[in-house]
């Protein structure tokens, strides 16, 4: 209930740049939507510095896995600095694949005839998250339900805290204009995701039909961005098009 708490207020933050500049009430145009995106990533990474001051420091017994006398006590594989490294190793790989990755979005868009925002909101996350999504089936198999929404809830609390806001903060420094407007289409998927599956798990409890409806929730949100098109994509194929006039012309 933290996460989805922290999800909400991320919600919140990501949404009132997109809601600002769509309602036409900037006080200074661009310079007040670019203004309040900073603002707000600020806001939301001290909100992450909190929680895991939260997490790591004074409520460290929420955090601590049940006894469970089934379970055997399990050998250490890797220590501490050893996970540190391999970790540091693992990130450094998959950071130059990722950008191989990206780069080839609007080819594979133009080659397989699908939205880029498709490719890049359904198709991309369900393989780059393969592992956490694995590891969250296997410990909810094994009844361990708070562990298996913490590792699908808690990664999407460091996106939407942690990630983005701290994009935005880079941005500011290299003085390149990067803002929290996602877009009215964008925003309001996240808006009713977060707020489906933070009323689906409010109970703490599980069944099929939560499982179901679950699933079906994921099943309409692939097919809203199935039939969504950026846009800025748009807008940069209207002029190649023009050009191309031009150029015949």
């Amino acid at each position: 209930m933290m996460n989805f708490g922290l999800l909400l207020l991320a919600v919140m933050g990501l949404s009132l740049p997109a809601v600002l500049h769509f309602t036409h009430t900037e006080l200074h145009g661009t310079a007040s939507e670019l203004a309040l995106s900073r603002f707000s990533s600020t806001i939301l990474l001290l909100i992450y510095l909190a929680f895991l001051y939260f997490q790591l420091v004074t409520h460290t017994h929420l955090y601590e896995d049940e006894e469970d006398d089934d379970d055997e006590d399990e050998e250490l594989v890797l220590g501490f600095w050893d996970s540190i490294v391999w970790l540091g190793i693992f990130t450094v790989f998959i950071s130059i694949l990722s950008d191989y990755l990206v780069a080839t979005i609007e080819g594979a868009s133009a080659s397989w005839d699908f939205s880029v925002a498709f490719i890049s909101v359904i198709l991309l996350p369900i393989v780059g998250n393969a592992a956490e999504h694995a590891s969250a089936v296997m410990f909810a198999m094994k009844n361990k339900m708070d562990i298996s929404l913490g590792v699908a809830v808690g990664s999407s609390t460091q996106i939407a805290l942690l990630v983005i806001p701290f994009c935005v903060i880079v941005g500011w420094f290299m003085d390149k204009p990067m803002d929290l407007n996602l877009q009215m289409f964008e925003t309001a998927t996240l808006f009713t995701t977060v707020i489906t599956v933070a009323f689906v798990c409010q109970d703490g409890r599980s069944n099929w039909l939560k499982g179901l409806v679950l699933i079906l929730a994921y099943i309409l949100l692939s097919a809203s961005f199935f039939f969504h098109k950026d846009p800025a994509l748009i807008g940069r194929q209207a002029a190649s098009s023009i050009n191309e006039w031009n150029e015949e012309f």
